[in-house]
């Protein structure tokens, strides 16, 4: 039996109708409710699970492609695709970010052997 959603979304204050069904009576985050009208006609109340973040980029905070945004506790039970981009640091860094990363390690190591030429060669010159 499929619920049909009640338009708009009211805060418990303004209509007395329905009641919480769990005992946490605060208006909180977690503790989100949407009024449904069931196929009976009664009015009863669904609890609303919070959104998911998609992840961003360590380096960069941008957006990741590929990867599914949701809860931690979701996460979990997500499966590998899901989560991850098939490449080195996927679903923690963006492809830009990790360009930036390999090319910085290339022209470091490229200093390396600049400097380890120059010297050989002024070891030479003496």
């Amino acid at each position: 039996a499929r619920c049909a959603v009640k338009e708009g979304w009211k805060k418990m204050g303004s209509d007395k109708r329905v009641t919480f069904r769990r005992r946490h009576s605060y208006a909180t985050k977690s503790n989100k409710i949407r009024k449904v009208k069931t196929p009976g006609g009664k009015l009863v109340v669904q609890y609303e699970k919070k959104k998911g973040k998609v992840p961003v980029c360590g380096d960069t905070g941008e957006k990741l492609n590929g990867v599914v945004c949701s809860r931690p506790t979701s996460r979990m039970n997500l499966s590998r695709p899901k989560k991850t981009v098939s490449r080195a640091y996927g679903g923690t860094l963006c492809g830009g970010a990790l360009r930036d990363r390999i090319v910085r390690a290339f022209l470091i190591e490229e200093q390396k052997i600049v400097k380890k030429v120059l010297k050989s060669q002024k070891a030479a010159a003496k």
